[in-house]
């Protein structure tokens, strides 16, 4: 569905603080053959900190012979355990993927248990060794880029719908885009990045060959996801090769997270946790 264009909601410094309604709860046990993995984007540069401003959590069902893609907007206001407010993506820099599992249980009721973590470098090195990526584009796009194809005014266009051919530094911008569109959009851009990539491990029989791959791009990743927990889940990217519909994919709009400024200033997303809840729980229990 096209990306709508929130309301700011504009509050001063000091001004209470609206309430969801929402009553905590753990997270309950998850269905017999899912896994949840999160993928996570970094800004990380030499010699400064980091920020994690791609969160998609991937649901796998084995039984079902599914994948499940749930979008997170960077800037989600929400509970960090043991630390403080802030939006979601200071969590993993804050205390690791311990703090970034126990975010997402706390606000959303769903601990993942894997992660795989790379930076801009090594997402565009992952993207240039499969020789770039076919990406479905379901919008339009035009940006200010750097890209050698940009035009006299240094803006980049796409045209869509449209099967576009993308190397990692075109990927790159295409995910982070933002001056001529919203961190809404970011989110249906990613999973449509995240998409590719399967789908070009596949055609390069990634299945078969999942060790000596694992072992290549291991070096362009943070991950506690091992070979031997990875192996398992061959059968469903099978699956989902032969029958694309069986990803499904979710993002969290306008309609759950709204513009909020906070009693120190901050410009963030507000989120209505109830609703999230609610998209995080079709995504993985059902």
């Amino acid at each position: 569905t096209p990306t709508l264009t929130p309301t700011l909601e504009i509050r001063a410094p000091g001004a209470e603080m609206p309430s969801t309604g929402y009553a905590v709860q753990p997270g309950g046990p998850l269905p017999d053959g899912v896994v949840n993995i999160l993928v996570l984007g970094s800004d990380a540069r030499p010699g400064g900190g980091f920020r994690t401003d791609v969160i998609v959590l991937v649901s796998i069902n084995r039984n079902n012979g599914t994948v499940s893609l749930v979008s997170f907007p960077r800037d989600l206001y929400v509970t960090i355990p043991g630390w403080m407010t802030n939006r979601i993506n200071t969590a993993q820099a804050a205390g690791g993927f311990a703090t970034m599992a126990s975010t997402f249980e706390y606000n959303f009721g769903v601990r993942p248990t894997y992660y795989v973590m790379t930076n801009m470098q090594g997402f565009t090195g992952i993207i240039d060794s499969l020789n770039g990526i076919n990406v479905k584009v379901r919008q339009s796009l035009r940006d200010k880029c750097d890209l050698p194809w940009a035009d006299a005014h240094g803006y980049c266009s796409i045209e869509a719908p449209a099967t576009v051919p993308m190397d990692g530094q075109t990927a790159l911008w295409y995910v982070r885009s933002r001056y001529s569109s919203s961190d809404f959009d970011r989110l249906r851009r990613s999973q449509e990045v995240l998409q590719a990539i399967f789908n070009r491990l596949i055609s390069i029989d990634g299945i078969r060959r999942a060790p000596e791959i694992y072992e290549i791009y291991r070096r362009s990743v943070e991950t506690n996801l091992t070979l031997d927990a990875l192996l398992p889940l061959a059968s469903v990217a099978q699956q989902v090769m032969e029958d694309p519909s069986r990803i499904r994919r979710f993002t969290i709009t306008p309609a759950e997270a709204y513009p909020f400024i906070t009693p120190e200033g901050a410009w963030v997303l507000w989120p209505n946790l109830d609703a999230i809840k609610a998209i995080v729980y079709q995504a993985v229990y059902r």
